[in-house]
């Protein structure tokens, strides 16, 4: 499962990279700094605070979190409230070379680059939604214990 997960983010990092190193290389190194950025982000935020801190979770943050931070409170992870705005960073690790790769057909058209934009959008959607749908939320012992993006993501029904 972790590698299955971990294919789909670092498909997208490798896909997102190769679109921005086309407009130069400052912008491919600023863009794996911002991936970067965004991971060790959720794992501050969430995974320093999950009852998987320190094993093996569905993506694969837990033993990660645990060798770069210290063990935070449980209950902060609980208790927090995520909004569709804190998730901005995310979608801009997709949504930047997706456009970008958008602009780069329109000016010069290019098989490879329809495939890869193509290949992101598939990642992006069915490729983490199913990731997660399936596997990594699926069996995850703290969206049982209280999970705030279950919240956020919970359908209307499952909140009845």
């Amino acid at each position: 499962m972790v590698v299955i997960a971990d294919m789909v983010a670092f498909g997208i990092y490798i896909i997102g990279s190769y679109i921005m190193f086309h407009i130069g290389a400052i912008w491919g190194w600023l863009y794996i700094l911002f991936c970067l950025f965004v991971e060790v982000r959720v794992m501050r935020a969430s995974c320093m605070h999950c009852y998987y801190y320190g094993k093996w979770c569905g993506l694969g943050r837990g033993k990660l979190a645990a060798f770069l931070f210290g063990k935070g409170d449980p209950i902060k992870f609980i208790e927090r409230k995520i909004t569709w705005r804190d998730l901005i960073p995310d979608v801009l690790v997709s949504l930047i070379p997706f456009a970008l790769g958008i602009y780069l057909i329109f000016t010069g058209f290019s098989w490879l680059m329809l495939a890869l934009i193509l290949l992101l959008l598939f990642l992006t959607t069915f490729g983490n939604g199913s990731v997660r749908r399936n596997f990594a939320c699926k069996y995850c012992k703290q969206r049982e214990l209280g999970c705030p993006a279950e919240k956020l993501f919970a359908r209307p029904e499952r909140n009845k």
